[in-house]
């Protein structure tokens, strides 16, 4: 058996007060498949920059093979001093400049980029493309790779995992994307609380030996809990003996108390929930025959549809598609070409800025919390204290003044939901919410997105968050269509959509080009049969349907009047007549209201029909 590329041995950093690392190793082979996991904070980040050369450990030994190449991808690559992409791709290469020209730009085409860009102009999905394409480029004998698919589309995703599984290096990959780990991973390490745990097979495995090593150690903790409690009960009323002998169970005592004291508690749980707001409308947007162009290109080409509360809506597409785009226009953001858009009553909207652009990097994690203004956060209507808050979401009270420019990228991530969630919504917009978010916090987000009462809108690459959150998906089909499939991503192929991820690994234009061929010759076969008759609206529909908007209008103007005048604290006690009215009246306006909203809907359909 060849001996190890790259070694970590008897690893150990310390972190002002906090061990981080401990006595952590990490072994590379040539061909090695290995995922790195653990919660944000653990250190996986900070373990894969010390196996990069990149960061000193305060102990231990790192050792790489004489002549054995190193390429790492870290979260926030700096692509500052080099003239071009095709640059950044080049400075690491080698001697063999016409062969490795030619796989740098293959690497960068295949990324969506051209090699001519300016790197001080990139945005930050961009700049890590390029880094990715830097450290692919020239097939390096150990890859480290820190979240490779953030900021991918689904064809980036596919395109990936069949580049990695040709290589012949050593691959080490910390990733939040579950099928991409699943795919690429034959040896899973996990980092939790500064240990290092080794398991021998894929992470498909790996969620069960987890749970069995944590429910092993709470069964340990139990046994050593019950044993001190015993011992201490011995110390107050146990029976007098030698005096040698009780001093040396008095020095088990407190041996034991120390072993206690000096366990590795796991973790607290995050406790993720949104604030609700209140309901809002039964129909919360309805888009009709909308299109939108940008310089002459179609990104949405005469779309109509509709979104239900409680509806959990996937945006599926390659990037450059439009899909926030179609999410800016479904929210009222912008404006259509062609067509209208109508949002229902009652809206509560919720955006997840996923690129953080709202984090002051030199604000600290409580300001940020609380907008500067105390030590409280507003929560569901209540005052909660900032340091209980952030424990929801695993910060220690000792990171309150701690700068939020310091945090790793899934701390970072952590600290937007809590903010974010705080808000009061009924309406959630997601843009990519699952960048450097860790594997636990994603099944947190999940479980909530899955319970919340409101409306999501959801931009994700994501293939299982999609199949675990959603119940439809608006998937991109080319020339400005977007097609609506029932179900998550899964469900979407199953029933015959066009898959991006497919068509990256197959790579080929000829067999696009047929199933482009096949689609059109659906769609014609479809067009040229007859539609079957259906009823036109009466007069009296008609007339519904053109007057109702006015009605409803009406009644969220009278709603919104009454809800002020009973916002008055005296008006009960001044006159109570007046009071009970205005309940009542309110009551029923409400009722009436949703009436008119079903049957507009109603009547919408059969006129779209």
């Amino acid at each position: 058996m060849p001996p190890p590329l790259l070694t970590l041995q008897d690893i150990s950093l310390q972190i002002g007060s906090h061990s981080l690392l401990e006595d952590a190793g990490l072994v590379v082979g040539a061909g090695d498949r290995i995922c790195l996991v653990g919660r944000n904070g653990a250190g996986k980040s900070t373990l894969l920059r010390i196996a990069a050369g990149l960061l000193p450990p305060d102990a231990g030994r790192r050792f790489v093979q004489p002549g054995a190449t190193v390429r790492y991808l870290e979260q926030e690559p700096d692509l500052s001093g080099y003239p071009s992409t095709l640059a950044v791709v080049e400075a690491g290469l080698g001697t063999d400049a016409a062969m490795d020209k030619h796989r740098a730009l293959y690497l960068l085409q295949r990324l969506g980029l051209t090699g001519d860009e300016e790197p001080g102009v990139l945005s930050g999905g961009e700049a890590r493309r390029v880094a990715l394409a830097a450290v692919l480029a020239p097939e390096p004998d150990i890859l480290l790779l820190d979240e490779p698919t953030n900021h991918l589309d689904l064809p980036g995703i596919a395109w990936l995992e069949a580049e990695l599984s040709g290589l012949r290096s050593g691959i080490v990959t910390i990733s939040h994307d579950r099928r991409l780990l699943q795919a690429i991973s034959r040896t899973t390490v996990w980092l939790d609380r500064g240990l290092v745990r080794t398991l021998d097979q894929g992470f498909a495995g790996f969620e069960a030996w987890r749970d069995s090593v944590l429910e092993q150690e709470a069964t340990e903790h139990h046994k050593l809990a019950r044993k001190i409690v015993a011992e201490e009960d011995w110390l107050r009323y146990g029976v007098t003996a030698r005096r040698k002998r009780n001093v040396k169970r008095l020095a088990d005592l407190h041996r034991l108390r120390a072993q206690r004291r000096e366990a590795r508690q796991t973790q607290g749980k995050l406790r993720l929930s949104a604030a609700e707001a209140d309901l809002s409308g039964r129909l919360v947007i309805v888009a009709d025959g909308i299109s939108k162009s940008f310089d002459g290109h179609a990104v949405v080409r005469d779309l109509s549809t509709r979104v239900m509360r409680g509806d959990r809506i996937g945006i599926i597409g390659a990037n450059g598609a439009g899909k926030t785009t179609l999410l800016k226009l479904l929210t009222g953001e912008l404006a259509p070409d062609q067509g209208e858009v109508r949002l229902g009553t009652n809206l509560a909207r919720l955006t997840l800025d996923q690129r953080r652009e709202a984090l002051d990097p030199a604000q600290t994690l409580a300001d940020t919390l609380t907008g500067g203004s105390g030590d409280t956060v507003l929560v569901n209507g209540q005052r909660r204290h900032v340091v209980s808050y952030m424990k929801d979401f695993l910060f220690s009270p000792n990171q309150a003044g701690t700068p939020v420019g310091v945090l790793s990228g899934g701390e970072r991530g952590r600290l937007m939901l809590a903010r974010t969630f705080a808000q009061p919504s009924n309406l959630m917009v997601l843009d990519e919410p699952t960048n450097d978010l860790d594997l636990e916090t994603l099944d947190l987000l999940q479980e909530q997105l899955a319970d919340y009462p409101g409306t999501v809108l959801l931009v994700s690459h994501d293939r299982d968050f999609l199949d675990r959150v959603v119940t439809s998906v608006l998937v991109a089909a080319g020339d400005g269509r977007w097609l609506d499939y029932a179900g998550g991503f899964s469900d979407m192929l199953a029933q015959g959509g066009p898959n991006p991820a497919g068509a990256a690994v197959a790579g080929s234009a000829a067999a696009a080009a047929e199933r482009t061929v096949a689609a059109k010759g659906r769609s014609v076969a479809i067009a040229s049969s007859p539609p079957p008759s259906r009823p036109r609206l009466s007069f009296k529909e008609q007339y519904a349907l053109q007057h109702l908007p006015e009605r409803i209008a009406a009644l969220e103007a009278e709603i919104a009047r009454l809800r002020e005048r009973l916002a008055d604290p005296d008006l009960y006690a001044s006159d109570p007549k007046a009071f009970a009215a205005a309940t009542g009246r309110l009551a029923a306006a409400q009722g009436e209201l949703a009436a008119a909203e079903d049957e507009w809907l109603m009547l919408e359909m059969r006129r779209a029909d």
